[in-house]
């Protein structure tokens, strides 16, 4: 019962404590009204190229006051346990208005 204890609760810092990785810009002022967009980007060669483009302007729709947030928390870990086997690994970019 100890061991499992132990395991779940590793499992729980490597996931919520360890895991999350941002990278945070804030453009202008920084948000104002807290609406938030959200896209994925995946790369091959764990990190090295690109599969996808997000455009963050495309994401702001035009607004002077924004953040840009890039990490790779909770599901993208979880996903890229599974996926970096085939050195596919993805991120998050949330654009906070």
């Amino acid at each position: 019962m100890f061991k499992k204890i132990v395991a779940l609760s590793l499992l729980v810092c490597f996931l919520f404590i360890i895991g999350c990785a941002a990278h945070v810009h804030t453009i202008g002022k920084g948000p104002q009204m807290f609406q938030k967009e959200t896209a994925r980007q995946w790369y091959i060669l764990w990190g090295l190229v690109p599969l996808n483009e997000v455009n963050t302007n495309t994401l702001a729709e035009g607004a002077e006051n924004y953040e840009i947030r890039t990490e790779a928390c909770g599901l993208d870990i979880l996903m890229n346990i599974f996926t970096s086997y085939v050195t596919v690994t993805s991120r998050t970019v949330t654009i906070t208005k």
